[in-house]
This record gives structure tokens, sequence and C-alpha cells, in this order.
């Protein structure tokens, strides 16, 4: 049985999204699986970013990781996205990547891949659920198998109950949060095995 191959995709403004996709991608890695941590990239103009501390730092810290594109896309079997909600629906560096996937869409190449997502926002009822129906509509017209982890494992009664992924008010990730990352991670890299064989 090959090694799935999955794409961690984020978006991080502050950096609760970026942890998120570094324990998924060490959790898929363990799992068995060949990743790519890749980041989603930044719309917003340098000058507005360099006006505020924490985000201009938070942009430094990921400088490392690349930038993604519809390659890594098309190289996937499985996306795990990690995104953050703005005003109750996906943000918009996450929309405008999202939007470059015509031409994959149209060939077909994203079809029958399969997709579980995560999500932040300021506060606990932020608009957390509407921003995973914006991600998992998204994967719907593109042919993709969305891995919910519903309530498949007793971590989903301990992390916020959220059966579409998990989800937080930023900033607030603890060792719960890092073993619902895990589970789901892992879950996808087990329902894509299943799928490329």
């Amino acid at each position: 049985m090959a090694n799935p191959k999955i794409i961690v995709l984020f978006y991080s403004t502050y950096g609760t999204n970026h942890k998120v996709a570094l324990k998924a991608a060490e959790a898929a890695e363990a799992a068995g699986a060949e990743v790519r941590l890749r980041r989603i990239r930044e719309t917003a103009p340098q000058e507005v970013i360099d006006g505020q501390e924490a985000w201009k730092a938070q942009q430094e810290r990921m400088a490392d990781i690349p930038e993604a594109t519809p390659d890594d896309m098309a190289w996937a079997d499985g996306i795990f996205v990690s995104a953050p909600t703005r005003f109750g629906v996906v943000s918009s560096q996450v929309r405008a990547f999202f939007d470059t996937m015509g031409p994959l869409w149209q060939e077909g190449k994203l079809v029958n891949k399969t997709i579980t997502a995560t999500t932040s926002a300021q506060t606990q009822h932020g608009g957390h659920e509407t921003t995973f129906l914006s991600i998992y509509i998204t994967a719907m017209h593109w042919g993709c198998i969305i891995v919910a982890p519903g309530y498949s494992d007793g971590i989903k009664f301990e992390d916020g109950g959220n059966p579409y992924g998990f989800s937080m008010a930023a900033g607030e990730w603890g060792e719960t949060g890092e073993k619902s990352v895990a589970f789901q991670a892992t879950r996808l890299v087990e329902i894509t095995k299943k799928i490329v064989g």
C-alpha cells in the first residue's frame, strides 16, 4: 500500500493556525503519510502587516515554509486545511487561493481527494461552523471527499465537540487541542489510504 500524499495547507495571521498546521503535519507523518506543509500566500499589503508587530512577527516565523501552489494541490491525495474565520466565512487569503483552482477543477484533478479542515475565530461563537461550511462547499464543487471527525473519537467530547473539525477561540491552544488535531490528521491519513489503495 502506497503512502498517501497529504498537503497541510494553512493561513495564519498571528500564529494559531500555524501551530495547528505544524501539529497536523507531525501527526500525518507519524500515521504514514508523505506530507507537504504549505502556507497560503498573504494578500494584505505589506505596509499594513508592518504596522502590527504581532502580524509582522508571525510572518517572519513562517517565512521558511513554502507558499502553496496549484501543483501542490495536484500532487496531494488528501488536504488538511487550517484557516481562520473572517466575518463568518474563511479568510480572504484562503478564498483567493481556492479561486486559483479553476484549471485543476476543469481537468478533474481535485476529484476524490480527501479533505478535512480546522478553524479559529476571535471568540468561541465567532463563525466556526459557517467557516467549515464555506470550505467544505468549495470542496464539494471540486469533487473531494469530506473527512470530518464527527464524533468518531472520545476527544471530540473534550475539545468543544465540533463535528465538522477542530475549532477554537484564537490563541486557546493546549494539550486537548493538540490531541484533537492529531486525531483529525490521523483519520484523514487512514481514510485516504483506503481510497488510494
